[in-house]
């Protein structure tokens, strides 16, 4: 069990500011794809909404309700995204559960951002809200390139 020390460690001054200054923090009308995921061990959500363009993110907008880590990283997504494709997304979300869960390295530029949330390795019960906005917006990425695919 982590002591108040580590808890203040945890929620460092970056991580707090980052909190506080989501980009792309409204959601998007008539968006091309939305999705919600909920952690079910703590209950944050995040809605993200977004649209692709020659296969790249052109538009995205976040709803999060989450704890400061799943904030932060909503807000280090949120720095980045416009111009990003699905495969760009996919492997930032690994690198990220490969840190936070393997102690892998900070995920490539532009998310190298992530770093941030190292301290958080030690605190399993908060991964899947750090996870949760690049997890909703490699699905949204995902099942709009499926139905660009399905379309021709």
């Amino acid at each position: 069990m982590a002591d108040n020390a580590d808890l203040i460690k945890l929620y460092s001054g970056r991580i707090l500011a980052l909190a506080a200054d989501i980009p792309h923090h409204a959601r998007l009308d008539t968006p091309q794809t939305s999705v919600k995921r909920r952690s079910p061990l703590c209950g944050s959500t995040v809605t993200v909404d977004l649209d692709m363009q020659d296969g790249r993110i052109s538009r995205f907008g976040q709803d999060v309700k989450a704890c400061a880590l799943g904030q932060a990283a909503a807000a280090v997504l949120g720095q980045v995204v416009i111009g990003r494709s699905p495969s760009e997304l996919t492997t930032a979300r690994d690198q990220l559960r490969a840190m936070l869960t393997a102690s892998g390295p900070v995920p490539d530029a532009p998310f190298e951002g992530y770093e941030v949330l190292i301290p958080a390795q030690e605190y399993r019960n908060r991964h899947a809200s750090i996870l949760l906005a690049l997890d909703a917006t490699v699905e949204g990425c995902l099942h709009l390139q499926d139905q660009s695919t399905n379309a021709l």
